[in-house]
């Protein structure tokens, strides 16, 4: 097992990678030398990491000499050129896209759930979907003890998902509404997809599309959800359908999840006792107090918050619930980190 580790942050000037370096100053991960990369553009400008000033490098192949992890979250055209070349040069790479998420010889992990998974690594290990993360954290402990059947989720998805321009577009949209910019008169550039025919206002609006549309007018992020799921759990018998909205709120991704449990022996009680007892997971659920999980409220929390839980009125087996949890912390930077660290204390960064 190496003592210090170089560590490589890819797409350091955008919104996960700007949360990164936050993630890697408070990590248990021991680190000799942190090294941020970024394109062309934005090679030479200055961030501060613990008390030092780190200067932002251009990415180019050789840019992996020397560095044992690489946390890359700069799109996935980025992470297909890089990734293997890091890998190349000894690093061991988290990728924070979606690229190699369903490649069967990339681990998917969410370090709460499956971090035997990380024994499989072959230089890469992927990180799983931001929405993915949260239910999965929600969801293994009841799976545990009960068996998962089915489940259906929809998501109300924070603006921060698509990056750093998304929501500054929310802001300037929400302020010329205000003052009275009609509705269709909004500048709309990037959501609900950037790379779509059209785009729509999200200010006071919600969005029914993430990503683009794919198979059975699935969009590209309910596919991720499902297949994710499956994958992660290890089991493609779990009957999984999503449907993804994108809402004006800056961060903090929230789910309406309804599941169906196998065994017999549940009850809301013993599924909250679950998730209290659950590693990454914190039950918010005093309806009384009005206490339950609230997208404001998880901003900058690692945690993934619970509540809400309750038995379906006609299915004695079937269970809701309402899972938050801020998508650039654990839903990205923070999960990337954690599958650093529980790489680290494995003793599979093989360098």
């Amino acid at each position: 097992m190496k003592k210090m580790y170089n560590v490589a942050v890819v797409g350091a000037t955008g919104a996960v990678g700007t949360k990164m370096i936050e993630m890697l100053a408070e990590t248990s991960l021991p680190i000799n030398q942190v090294k941020l990369l970024a394109s062309k553009r934005s090679a030479g400008k200055e961030v501060t990491f613990k008390g030092q000033t780190l200067v932002i490098e251009e990415l180019i192949p050789d840019s992996f000499t020397d560095v044992d992890i690489a946390l890359f979250s700069a799109g996935g055209t980025i992470s297909k050129q890089f990734a293997p070349e890091a890998v190349k040069r000894g690093a061991v790479v988290v990728d924070n896209t979606s690229h190699f998420r369903m490649n069967a010889d990339v681990p998917l992990v969410v370090p709460e759930v499956n971090p035997e998974a990380l024994k499989r690594h072959k230089g890469i290990i992927a990180n799983p979907n931001c929405s993915t993360i949260q239910m999965m954290v929600a969801l293994e402990p009841i799976r545990q003890a009960y068996g998962l059947d089915r489940v259906i989720v929809s998501t109300y998805q924070a603006v921060s998902g698509a990056g750093i321009n998304a929501m500054d577009e929310l802001k300037s949209q929400a302020t010329a509404y205000i003052n009275g910019t009609p509705a269709d008169q909004l500048t709309a550039t990037i959501l609900p997809c950037g790379g779509d025919k059209k785009h729509y206002p999200i200010a006071f609006n919600a969005l029914p599309q993430i990503d683009v549309f794919a198979d059975a007018d699935y969009t590209y992020e309910e596919w991720k959800m499902i297949n994710e799921t499956k994958k992660i759990m290890e089991d493609d018998s779990i009957k999984v359908v999503a449907t993804c909205v994108r809402i004006p709120v800056l961060s903090g991704h929230s789910e309406s999840i309804y599941i169906e449990v196998k065994e017999e022996g549940s009850d809301v009680a013993k599924i909250k006792e679950l998730i209290a007892k659950a590693p990454g997971a914190v039950l918010q659920d005093d309806p009384s107090q009005q206490l339950y999980p609230q997208a404001l409220t998880s901003i900058d929390r690692k945690e993934t918050f619970v509540g809400r839980i309750r038995q379906d009125i006609d299915i004695d087996k079937g269970y809701h619930m309402w899972v938050v949890s801020d998508n650039l912390l654990k839903g990205a930077a923070w999960n990337s980190v954690q599958i650093a660290e529980t790489l680290h204390e494995m003793d599979l960064v093989r360098v």
